[in-house]
């Protein structure tokens, strides 16, 4: 029997997290013997109130230090604290965030779980001459020695005078290259965020944008995400109460929902910003893929003050392995960005730097972007198509303009985390909506990404995993028909 475990909705600490110490300390002190098993997470979260969702995950913090294991058709049974004499000195390191499942796809497998490009479409002879041209060029050997922490000259001055020309960058604003995106938010946290800051980020959102602010110590306040992208009266309702330091939105095709926030939405999110004082980031790295439609002005484009943070990245429209990103930013902010960054890591790769910016200087950058558009638009094209088609009656999807991600709701009780095991099975995957909770978890939500693969692969894809969740649909309601009635006295 488990000892008295008590959680506090209203701590800073996520549930699953208080869940989790409890059960390690329980196990460490030896109020949960070695070898005993433990509940299902079913039968713990029915006990304890919880979502199902939020057990599996504090039994997975637990399998990764090695207190409990899984055994398939068994349960999971405690491992137990090796005691003083045999601990490591690394004993009781443990994941700081719920880290991501461990995917992993035979060669002829379909994977929706990653939001990149496609790799067959990289123009590999063009890139090829990219290169030779920047390491033949007269400024190769300074490109191979260290350099500026804001980044490349070259590329900084192309991509200000771009964002300039597009009324995306004011007079006042100044940039800085970093290592991707991540890096960009990582920057970002060290320099605004102190513990126990409140932090607005839209629900569901990208793992690695809540993992890295959740690990700061911030306190997360979700933002629900609807067909339309974040909605101004709420979002004033949750400035009013929670009076959070930053607001973190992405405007264009949202990860993992594929929304994108109207125009006059992106107008009243930046009066109340204002309104409240909130620190405003813009991530608009998905804005260059759209497929149908008119473009929307940015949030930085519309921001007549010229406060809005915005983020870019060559990762998403051309090569995300050579980690090219950007902030554009106030100059007073892009000073303190630039000292976090060279006490980080000096600078990012030069020649990385250098190759993007031949690569966009030279207009293949802007060749490659025409084909990424045809082909993303017959990749979205398919993926709605095959939803249609094979997901089971009752199931609903968002229907992005552009992007790389749709964002699938199965129908009640499917648990999209306990179907992935399945999925693997037929050599299918796709990340179930756990991962991108921030303040709410629908357990039949899930990703998939769709720009990586083939039209063909897509509907292949789509209606392995239509079958299996048909199946499970079938086989559920099928046993609640078979259950008794109870006695009606």
């Amino acid at each position: 029997m488990l000892p008295p475990i008590r959680l506090e909705a209203s701590s800073d600490a996520p549930l699953y997290r208080q869940l989790y110490d409890q059960l390690r300390s329980h196990i460490q002190s030896g109020r949960i013997a070695r070898g005993e098993r433990l509940p299902a997470t079913r039968e713990l979260a029915g006990l304890l109130g919880l979502n199902r969702a939020t057990v599996a995950a504090a039994y997975e913090l637990l399998e990764n230090e090695g207190l409990m294991k899984g055994h398939v058709g068994r349960g999971s049974f405690v491992e137990g604290d090796p005691g003083p004499q045999a601990r490591s000195t690394w004993t009781g390191i443990s994941p700081a965030t719920e880290s991501l499942p461990q995917l992993s796809m035979p060669l002829e497998g379909i994977s929706f779980a990653s939001s990149r490009p496609a790799g067959e479409l990289f123009p590999m002879e063009e890139f090829r001459a990219t290169c030779e041209e920047v390491i033949r060029g007269r400024d190769a050997a300074s490109i191979l020695q260290l350099g500026s922490p804001s980044g490349y000259p070259p590329l900084r001055n192309h991509l200000l005078s771009e964002a300039r020309g597009e009324q995306a960058a004011q007079d006042s604003d100044d940039i800085l290259i970093t290592s991707g995106c991540q890096q960009a938010l990582d920057l970002l946290q060290r320099v605004l965020i102190r513990p126990g800051d409140a932090v607005a980020l839209e629900d569901p959102v990208y793992p690695g944008l809540r993992g890295m602010f959740q690990s700061a110590g911030a306190r997360l306040i979700g933002i629900p995400v609807g067909a339309h992208g974040i909605e101004p009266a709420t979002l004033r309702s949750i400035f009013e109460r929670e009076r959070p330091r930053l607001l973190i939105v992405t405007p264009n095709f949202q990860n993992p929902t594929g929304a994108s926030i109207p125009l006059a939405a992106r107008q009243s999110i930046l009066q109340l910003v204002r309104e409240y004082g909130v620190i405003l980031i813009e991530n608009d790295i998905y804005g260059l893929l759209r497929y149908e439609g008119e473009p929307l002005p940015s949030l930085k484009q519309l921001d007549p003050h010229g406060d809005v943070v915005s983020l870019g990245s060559f990762s998403k429209v051309a090569f995300p392995g050579l980690r090219v990103g950007w902030v554009i930013a106030p100059h007073p902010l892009i000073a303190r960005l630039q000292e976090a960054k060279q006490w980080c890591d000096l600078h990012s790769d030069q020649l990385s730097q250098a190759v993007m910016f031949r690569f966009a200087e030279s207009g293949r950058l802007a060749e490659h972007r025409k084909k990424v558009l045809s082909a993303g638009a017959e990749r979205l094209a398919a993926v709605l198509a095959a939803c249609k088609r094979h997901l089971p009656a009752g199931s609903r999807w968002t229907h992005p303009q552009g992007g790389m991600n749709l964002w699938v709701r199965l129908p009640e009780p499917l648990d999209a985390a306990d179907l992935l095991p399945r999925a693997e099975a037929a050599n299918v995957n796709y990340l179930p909506g756990k991962y991108f909770a921030v303040s709410r978890t629908e357990p039949g939500a899930l990703r998939l990404s769709f720009a990586g693969l083939t039209p063909a692969r897509i509907h292949e894809g789509v209606a392995q995993l239509g079958a299996i969740f048909r199946t499970e649909l079938e086989r559920v309601r099928a046993h609640r028909r078979a259950a008794p009635m109870p006695a009606l006295v």
